[in-house]
This record gives C-alpha cells, sequence and structure tokens, in this order.
C-alpha cells in the first residue's frame, strides 16, 4: 500500500472505513483471488481497520473529556459565592 492510498484511507469518515472494509472482508471470503490480489485486499482491510479503531478512539477521548468536564461542574455546582 502506498502513502497516496493511504491518504486516502485517513480521508474516510468511520462509516465509509467500515464498509469498506466489509467489502474487503467479503472478497476475501468469497475466494478465488490470485495470492498477489489476496495480499493487497489483506493489507487494504488492516489499514481500514486501523483507521476505524483511531476515529473511535478520538470520539472515546473527546467523550471522557465531556464527561470529566461535567463531573467536575456537578462536583463545584453550588460551591461559587453569590456576589
Amino acid at each position: 500500500m502506498n502513502e497516496e492510498q493511504r491518504a486516502e484511507i485517513e480521508k474516510l469518515t468511520y462509516e465509509q472505513a467500515r464498509d469498506q472494509l466489509v467489502g474487503v472482508v467479503q472478497k476475501l471470503e468469497a475466494g478465488g483471488l490470485e495470492l498477489n490480489a489476496a495480499v493487497q485486499q489483506w493489507e487494504l482491510g488492516e489499514a481500514l481497520a486501523q483507521h476505524a479503531q483511531k476515529l473511535l478512539d478520538e470520539v472515546a477521548q473527546k467523550l471522557n473529556e465531556v464527561q470529566e468536564a461535567q463531573a467536575q461542574f456537578q462536583a463545584n455546582a453550588g460551591t461559587q459565592a453569590a456576589e
């Protein structure tokens, strides 16, 4: 897989990467690919899976940050002196 292909994968949304990954898995499961084509599909699938996982990890991190901020806000609620 070349850098141009990796750059294209990086532009995909989670849903797009997942859908393309499903297609790759279906091709591999169907069989009939020559060895070189199968390896290329495997590499593509790995890159798609890694990208999708990265996107999920980013969302999980954002959710954690929001939950921490909300917990901090709730912990401080009512402790501010009225001016």
